[in-house]
């Protein structure tokens, strides 16, 4: 049996399977997604697991964590760092963010610091038109920033 690390205690994927989620397969993506959340990506070995356990083909799988982008098949950093290059945000100076973090992480967009600490990530709407630019960590939202102040929050992230 393969053995996982969930929410802080030793156990088996079947756990979270079983007890979560009835070991109903129709509540795959929420089984991904709880696997995805304590990872902070879906590691091959949890989804073959996953499609043995729930008789799903690995395909499908792949197929659903490939298609929503909440998913990463990579590792990712411990802080995910999302700017929103949306048409009011860019405006308002989303690209220049999206640059110095850039320049001060080492990284570009799409990826991960050597030391896992950040990832970093563009989408093209966070839904908050009337608070950009917005820079999102770890689903927390920073509205009306600018460069200077998301160095300084980054700070604030181990």
């Amino acid at each position: 049996m393969t053995v996982f690390i969930i929410s802080g205690k030793k156990g088996a994927l079947d756990d979270l399977i079983n007890e979560r989620f009835a070991g109903d397969k129709e509540n795959l993506i929420m089984i991904l997604q709880a696997i995805n959340k304590e990872y902070n990506y879906l590691p091959r070995p949890a989804l073959t697991y996953v499609s043995t356990r729930l008789d799903v083909p690995l395909s499908q799988i792949y197929g659903i964590a490939t298609f929503y982008s909440m998913f990463s098949l990579e590792p990712r950093g411990r802080n995910i760092v999302t700017i929103c290059l949306g048409t009011a945000c860019h405006v308002r100076g989303g690209e220049r963010i999206k640059e110095r973090l850039e320049s001060y992480l080492g990284i570009h967009a799409g990826d991960t610091t050597e030391d896992m600490r950040f990832t970093l990530e563009t989408v093209r709407c966070i839904g908050c038109c009337s608070l950009g630019p917005v820079v999102t960590v770890n689903e927390k939202v920073y509205a009306r920033t600018d460069s200077e102040k998301t160095l300084k929050t980054l700070d604030q992230y181990e």
